[in-house]
């Protein structure tokens, strides 16, 4: 006797179009469409969540460039200053103080340059 599978297939068809539901085209309509774009959608989840980390790095390096450059300082510089100083603060830190408490950076930037 073969086997149909009626409620198994069911229940991954309905699961596999409530993933895709917001997908332009077939691809939140048609089974075959859906499944190739959720396993697309997937990987390139997976894939950014480690991207989004440079991304970050790269957001908080500018940051902290932008926010130095007033006081006569490069970015590598300052850096190097503060490693100099034995500040080891991280980068996403360095980028809060600079954005949100600017007596606290400045007495970095300080620090950066009397030590470099």
């Amino acid at each position: 006797m073969r086997v149909k599978r009626g409620n198994v297939r069911k229940r991954k068809h309905k699961k596999v179009l409530k993933a895709t539901k917001g997908m332009k085209g077939g691809r939140s309509k048609i089974f075959r469409a859906a499944m190739q774009g959720m396993m697309r959608a997937l990987k390139r989840a997976f894939k950014d969540r480690r991207l989004k980390k440079r991304d970050f790095r790269g957001l908080w390096i500018q940051r902290i460039n932008a926010a130095v450059r007033p006081f006569d300082l490069s970015y590598s510089r300052f850096i190097n200053g503060l490693s100099k100083a034995g500040i080891e603060l991280n980068r996403k830190i360095i980028a809060q103080l600079a954005v949100e408490d600017k007596a606290a950076f400045e007495e970095l930037v300080s620090l950066a340059k009397a030590a470099a």
